[in-house]
């Protein structure tokens, strides 16, 4: 009786074991130990339980997988796994394991993950073998017959004694499916009511005519980098520094916040939902988007008279995204003109990305440019972390940034420290707005509205569990007219309210959703005067 019970607890450890991870109601005895025991108590051919236990072992090792990669998925975009949206992105969650880890860390990491998936299958078809040898012993029949009834009450108790866990995972994996279908479904009705590029080619954004806008996204620069006590101290004199480099020029700024539909990761999907105006929060719906050829803010600066360029440092392979949106120029990592060291996953640093896209898109254009860019000095794994270089003129093609080749420690050093990992992403963000800070002194014009943005939140790691999804937004520009609309009553009560004047959002208030922004232009520029409604 006393080997029965232990490999009994141990079956039951094994199967609660699985929903520790995000699931705060856990039972004390899993359903499924309960039948097994029974079952195996109770059939009589060796070669029968053999199988079958191989088959329930074999079934755990892969809930086991799907476990860890829920962790992981939880861990690094701040929500559950969902096959029916991750499988799109395991080539891109591969790429930046190999970029962070190198191919050897990658490929070891992904063994032992396996390894320790096939190990916990093997432990759980020995359990099973071991309860069922003592099947043959007729006093443990009674016992089969008590254990399946203990089932049968615990399942209808209220108290959560005895519950199911390994079909719960399944169940629940099934709703995320299920409801993410119903979502991508209800994405694509809401495409085919609106008219395509075809039927619609834009806005014209006529305040904006003959004003040169960068959009400028900064990677995992979200709103806890501003409120989270960790961050604030480091953040905070370089969000002065942009501040004063803005006065001392004569520019205005306005701050505030917007929502962002991803945490963690798939930057693309934030850039998508802030150029159409649809939310995307899914693979499944950026897809959708691209398919369409609905007309983005691309469009509308293409009607209002700008030539449409996007600077994407991170994109190293074959991008049809970007001829499916529809730039008329695409700078990539192969066509950047960079000949400096590549830094991990950041194939350059934020301060060639400044000055490679003033000398290239907005030197050598007479007309007016709306110019996207995506900068990835602040990305994961946020080592090494450069220093922002006094001499903009000596960047050249980057050689300049050779002495920081082998800068630093390895992430996989990182890494192994948490609270570490937290101070070099503080450090990383603090570079990418100090680099802006250079730009605006030494670069930027007066023809030119400079639009900051985080693209999301960093990964629950970093802002902690049910973190706001908020990033912060920064408009400077020469003309305080152009930033009217966001700081002034007439940003109240129309999408954008909570905008104010200064490089500090209000803490206070939460922002709308990013697909307001589109909207919102088209509210406010597409008539000269700035302040017209429809």
């Amino acid at each position: 009786m006393a080997r029965l019970a232990f490999l009994t607890f141990l079956l039951n450890a094994f199967l609660v074991a699985l929903m520790v991870p995000g699931d705060a109601s856990l039972p004390w005895i899993a359903a499924e130990t309960l039948v097994l025991a029974g079952l195996f108590l109770w059939l009589p051919d060796r070669w029968l339980r053999l199988g079958l236990a191989r088959g329930v072992g074999l079934l755990y090792g892969v809930s086991a997988l799907f476990v860890m990669l829920d962790g992981l998925v939880r861990m690094s975009l701040g929500r559950p796994l969902n096959l029916y949206l991750d499988v799109s992105i395991i080539r891109a969650s591969m790429d930046l394991l190999v970029s962070n880890l190198g191919i050897p860390g990658a490929v070891v990491a992904c063994a032992l993950g396996l390894l320790l998936c096939l190990a916990l299958a093997v432990l759980v078809s020995r359990l099973l073998l071991g309860i069922g040898e003592l099947g043959p012993q007729v006093a443990y029949r009674p016992l089969a017959l008590g254990l399946t009834l203990l089932v049968m009450a615990g399942l209808v108790v209220p108290v959560p004694l005895v519950g199911a866990t390994a079909i719960r995972i399944g169940a629940s994996q099934a709703d995320h499916v299920l409801d993410a279908r119903q979502a991508n479904k209800r994405f694509r009705e809401r495409l085919s009511l609106r008219p395509d590029r075809s039927a619609d080619d834009g806005v014209a954004l006529e305040g904006l005519s003959g004003t040169t806008v960068v959009l400028a996204f900064v990677e995992s620069y979200g709103v806890s980098a501003l409120t989270d006590d960790r961050y604030r101290p480091t953040l905070a004199p370089s969000l002065e520094r942009l501040g004063q480099a803005a006065e001392e020029r004569g520019f205005h700024v306005v701050s505030g916040r917007l929502r962002s539909p991803v945490q963690g990761g798939q930057s693309w999907l934030a850039h998508g939902t802030l150029l159409s105006g649809l939310w995307i929060d899914s693979q499944q719906d950026y897809d959708a988007l691209l398919a369409s050829g609905r007309a983005t803010l691309i469009d509308d600066f293409r009607r209002t008279g700008h030539e449409s360029v996007a600077v994407m440092p991170a994109i190293t392979l074959a991008w049809p995204e970007g001829r499916a949106l529809g730039y008329d120029r695409i700078l990539d990592a192969d066509n950047m003109g960079y000949l400096g060291p590549s830094l991990n996953w950041v194939t350059m640093p934020d301060q060639y990305t400044w000055s490679r896209m003033h000398d290239v898109v907005l030197g050598d254009s007479g007309a007016p440019v709306f110019a996207e860019l995506s900068l990835i000095s602040s990305h994961a794994p946020w080592v090494p972390v450069l220093p922002v270089l006094e001499d903009w003129q000596s960047i050249g093609r980057g050689e300049v940034f050779e002495p920081w080749r082998q800068a630093g420690e390895t992430p996989a050093s990182l890494w192994q420290d948490p609270d570490r990992v937290r101070q070099h992403y503080a450090r990383a963000v603090s570079y990418s707005i100090d680099v802006i800070a250079g730009y605006i002194e030494n670069r930027m014009n007066d023809r030119t509205l400079l639009v900051v943005m985080g693209d999301h939140q960093p990964a629950p790691l970093v802002t902690g569990e049910g973190a706001s999804r908020d990033v912060p937004v920064h408009l400077i520009s020469a003309d305080p007219d152009l930033l009217e609309p966001f700081a002034g009553t007439a940003g109240q009560g129309d999408g954008l309210a909570g905008f104010r004047e200064g490089v500090w959002p209000d803490a206070g208030q939460e922002g709308p959703a990013m697909d307001r922004f589109r909207p919102f232009l088209h509210r406010h520029f597409r008539a000269r005067g700035n302040l017209s409604h429809p």
